[in-house]
C-alpha cells in the first residue's frame, strides 16, 4: 500500500496531512473526491449490469439447451478448436547426420539451432534461411 493510500485511509494521518490547507481548499479536495466516488459507483453500476446481462443470457441458452435435450458435453463435442495459424520457418539448417531442422525465428532457440550457431561462430541473423 503506497503511502499516499495510508494517509487517505487513515483519520488521523489524513489529519496531519492537511494541516496546511485552508477550509476553501479543504471543501475543492471533498468536492473532488465527490465526484470522483460518483464516477466510481456509475462503473461499479455499469459492470453490474453488464453481468446481470450476462448472467442472464447464459441462464436464457440453459433453457433452450435444456428444452432441446442437449447437454453440455455434446455440445462442446461439436464445437471445433480454432485452428492454430502455424508460422513459416524462416531459418534451415542441416546436423551433423543430415537432419534438417527448420525454425521460424521466434520463441526459445532449439537445441539444434543454438549447437550449430556456437559451432559456427555465428548470430541467429547469420543462419541460412529457407530457400
Amino acid at each position: 500500500m503506497s503511502d499516499f493510500i495510508k494517509n487517505l485511509t487513515r483519520k488521523n494521518s489524513l489529519r496531519k496531512q492537511c494541516q496546511e490547507l485552508g477550509v476553501a481548499e479543504l471543501e475543492k479536495v471533498m468536492s473532488d473526491l465527490s465526484d470522483i466516488i460518483e464516477e466510481k459507483r456509475a462503473e461499479e453500476a455499469e459492470k453490474a449490469r453488464i453481468e446481470a446481462a450476462k448472467a442472464e443470457a447464459i441462464e436464457a441458452i440453459r433453457k433452450q439447451m435444456r428444452e432441446a435435450g442437449i447437454e453440455l458435453s455434446e455440445l462442446a463435442d461439436q464445437v471445433e478448436a480454432a485452428p492454430r495459424k502455424s508460422v513459416k520457418a524462416k531459418y534451415q539448417i542441416e546436423d551433423d547426420s543430415g537432419e534438417k531442422h527448420y525454425w521460424s525465428g521466434r520463441g526459445r532457440t532449439p537445441v539444434a539451432f543454438a549447437e550449430y550457431m556456437k559451432k559456427h561462430n555465428i548470430t541467429k541473423d547469420q543462419l541460412p534461411t529457407v530457400n
